[in-house]
């Protein structure tokens, strides 16, 4: 399990006075006024910066950090992510978890068929879609909702799903057209 959760992404500076625009990665974007740090990870080094100040603009976030007010110091900030660590991460409930915790889950199918590794969640409108490569490099998209996602057991490195009649052409055909 990662011990870091990603809730943004530094897109540009914002002014002259330091402030940056963040794209949020979180479901809930009104969660950086409840935040007081983030840790940038700059590549090289992770930073804790303490948060002065936060607005909203279209689907941005533009925050201010302390003790930084001048552009020239946030600029080397730009494409970086912002963290937060699990103690200051939203509360789940029950059954919700972060895709952190799912990329890399083995998926097996209700009659035990290895299907391979969650590889990447694709965020829709309606529902999550699980992208899952198998050993030979291949993906079957399937769409967390209730009748395929049947368990999902992070400390066993699981998750057990049904493949609803049809899904596995469709993903097939999708490959062929392709």
């Amino acid at each position: 399990m990662e011990d870091l959760l990603q809730v943004g992404i530094i897109t540009t500076t914002h002014g002259l006075r330091g402030e940056v625009k963040v794209f949020p990665t979180t479901d809930d974007p009104a969660r950086f006024k409840k935040l007081k740090t983030v840790i940038l990870d700059t590549g090289k080094e992770k930073q804790e910066l303490e948060i002065a100040g936060v607005r909203f603009f279209k689907n941005l976030v533009i925050l201010s950090f302390k003790g930084i007010s001048d552009i020239s110091e946030v600029q080397k900030f730009r494409q970086k992510g912002l963290f937060v660590t699990r103690e200051n991460a939203v509360e789940l409930a029950e059954n919700e978890y972060f895709i952190a915790d799912l990329i890399g889950l083995a998926v097996f199918t209700d009659e035990g068929e290895e299907l391979g590794k969650i590889s990447n969640v694709l965020q829709t409108g309606a529902n999550d879609v699980y992208v899952v490569r198998g050993p030979a490099g291949e993906e079957i998209l399937i769409p967390a909702i209730r009748q395929c996602i049947w368990e999902i057991k992070p400390g066993e490195g699981r998750v057990q799903v049904h493949l609803l009649p049809g899904l596995r052409e469709v993903n097939l055909k999708k490959k062929q057209d392709q």
